[in-house]
């Protein structure tokens, strides 16, 4: 009699260890399960605790991004400042540049949100940024005196919560010598650790490897009201943007930035107070 050998069954593969632990679920409280099972199932799936709410809106936090209500940068960024990513904006121009430093603090703390401008420039002005929209009540702003300062508290601030840290490093040159690669690849660590928005504000590129995104800006255009050899009037600045560079996104493509007259005067004044006397 022949027989024919049966084959043997491939071991089982140990289990993988998990880099990151998952948290066990909170058990329901009594209350709650039998209320949704005297509920209908359409109705009983909503009906939550105040755990769980408190933990979905902790995931609703971390998740997405904070838009900066301008239509270019959202576009190029594919919704605005991702949450646990470091951005970098660059352009030598301050004017257009701190505009949209503007407007993403005034969307982030309009949002509730806590949010820090680590001002190494010295530009901030609150008359104009409450002006323009922005919370001053959820606002830290900080003043560092070199740009080591200025990584090392951003870093700091990550930490402590804040969801939208911006670092404006002022005009060219930056002060203070280049902070190395490493602190910029901390920085970024860090905010994605906390679920941060970490937006970098600089007159040429700094962050290297650890920025996610980098927008650049190609130049500026005015825009008059009137021609001829009448008298004109500025209107406004139109700021033309690229994407430098996206981990997920296609890099090389373009949008614009208008700045208004006002803010673009009021800027021009602050970082040039010779001119404004």
């Amino acid at each position: 009699m022949e027989v024919t050998p049966q084959p043997r069954p491939a071991p089982a593969e140990p289990p993988r260890p998990s880099l990151v632990p998952r948290l066990p679920e909170p058990a329901l409280s009594e209350e709650l399960r039998r209320l949704r099972t005297l509920l209908p199932a359409h109705l009983a799936s909503s009906v939550t605790s105040g755990t769980e709410l408190v933990r979905a809106l902790e995931k609703g936090r971390r998740d997405g991004f904070i838009p900066t209500t301008l239509e270019g940068v959202d576009t190029l960024l594919a919704g605005g400042l991702p949450r646990g990513s470091l951005v970098e904006l660059v352009s030598r121009r301050a004017s257009g540049r701190f505009s949209i430093v503007l407007s993403a603090l005034s969307a982030a703390s309009s949002l509730g949100e806590a949010v820090a401008l680590i001002d190494l420039g010295d530009h901030f002005d609150p008359q104009l940024a409450e002006a323009n929209g922005v919370d001053l009540r959820r606002l830290l702003w900080v003043r560092p005196r070199n740009a080591k300062q200025a990584v090392m508290s951003a870093e700091m601030l990550a930490a402590t919560g804040f969801q939208l840290v911006v670092v404006e490093m002022g005009l060219h040159p930056v002060r203070g010598r280049r902070a190395p690669d490493a602190a910029w690849v901390r920085l970024a660590r860090t905010a994605e650790s906390h679920g941060t928005s970490m937006l970098v504000s600089s007159p040429y590129p700094l962050t290297g490897t650890a920025s996610e995104a980098v927008v650049k800006g190609c130049g500026t255009r005015a825009q008059w009201l009137g021609g001829g050899r009448s008298p004109r009037l500025l209107a406004g600045l139109t700021m033309e943007l690229a994407l430098e560079k996206h981990r997920h996104q296609k890099a090389g493509r373009h949008a614009s930035v208008i700045v208004t007259a006002s803010d673009a005067q009021s800027l021009f004044r602050k970082q040039n107070p010779r001119a404004a006397g």
